[in-house]
């Protein structure tokens, strides 16, 4: 479905001179600087495959978007989606594809909801039958007809959402393009939207994109997670190898029926390479790295040897992982 090979990006940014002597010698000599928003960027993608694109602010997502999308050309490589070359077919290639921008509205702010849908039929030239039970369809797998016939600015941001979300698949395409589909929206409002979207790709087998800041949209709905740093692609994989490879492990709690000291179960593991300390006189933690050996053999080993009332897990988080990925610079640098 997508295959990105080499991708580049560059601006050139105007770099103003300090002070008024600094303007006007702007006005006849400008000085400029080269950025590289992505830089050799490749990867490929499925088709029907859910994936997130995530990275921090300035990691050169958006910039990537808008390439997918058509709206920019790259300065170097190559894109090709499901046949299209995006900023060469483009309107061939936006019949295929569509697109929700978190903070930009493709609804008629004035028309209700049903109004603009029918206008976007018009536009993609979605007619018949069939095109009347698909609307259908996402009227009611999103629950918007309470408020389907409402002008668009009387919407809250959830129902104006969800509209934004059916407006993007009036056409059935065959790609989804979501950018922070979710940002300030209630819980409840994400949630039907992400059982939506699942059923979406069940059933129609469509392939979807997410970039978004929000963990728990990660965990619900994709697999296969990409990470953009400065332009460049550091991880591309399942969302359990990312775990597994910045992830700080597991911490498993023991409540001990008898007072044990931390030294007893350190001389029972032996040297495997787990961090142990003792929390009170009954509960001794211990620190496992991220292997999926090396938990079991610990739960195994401790309980099979002391007389262990409770134990407690406590995995590393998603969102957990993610920050520690955008705060350790250096780290990541190294990854690239």
């Amino acid at each position: 479905m997508i295959q990105v090979k080499n991708l580049q990006k560059e601006f050139r940014i105007h770099q103003a001179r300090a002070g008024l002597g600094g303007a006007f010698r702007d006005l006849f000599s400008r000085e400029y600087k080269t950025v590289k928003a992505v830089n050799d960027l490749s990867f490929t993608v499925e088709e029907g495959e859910m994936f997130a694109l995530i990275g921090e602010n300035g990691a050169g997502k958006s910039t990537t978007i808008k390439m997918l999308t058509g709206i920019l050309t790259p300065s170097e490589g190559e894109i090709v989606i499901n046949g299209y070359v995006p900023f060469k077919q483009r309107e061939e290639y936006v019949r295929s594809i569509g697109v929700v921008f978190g903070q930009r509205s493709q609804l008629w702010w004035d028309l209700s909801p049903m109004e603009s849908f029918r206008l976007l039929k018009s536009v993609y030239k979605v007619d018949g039958p069939e095109g009347d039970k698909w609307l259908d369809r996402l009227i009611e797998e999103l629950e918007i007809n309470p408020f389907v016939s409402q002008p668009v600015r009387k919407l809250s941001l959830g129902q104006r959402m969800r509209c934004e979300v059916a407006a993007s698949l009036i056409h059935k395409p065959r790609l989804l393009f979501l950018d922070e589909p979710t940002v300030g929206l209630d819980v409840l409002v994400k949630q039907k939207i992400r059982e939506f979207l699942r059923n979406l790709n069940e059933t129609e087998n469509m392939t979807i994109l997410l970039t978004t800041h929000d963990v728990s949209d990660i965990e619900a709905l994709c697999k296969r997670v990409l990470v953009m740093d400065k332009g460049k692609l550091i991880f591309d994989g399942l969302l359990s190898d990312l775990k597994e490879k910045w992830g700080n492990g597991t911490e498993v709690s023991f409540q001990m029926k008898k007072r044990t000291p931390a030294d007893e179960l350190r001389k029972t593991l032996g040297e495997m390479p787990c961090e142990i300390s003792q929390v009170n006189e009954y509960t001794i933690s211990v620190k496992v790295p991220q292997s999926q050996e090396m938990l079991p053999f610990v739960l195994s080993t401790v309980m099979s040897t002391f007389e262990v009332s409770d134990v407690k897990i406590m995995e590393t988080s998603t969102e957990d992982i993610v920050r520690n990925i955008y705060q350790v610079d250096t780290g990541v640098r190294g990854h690239a």
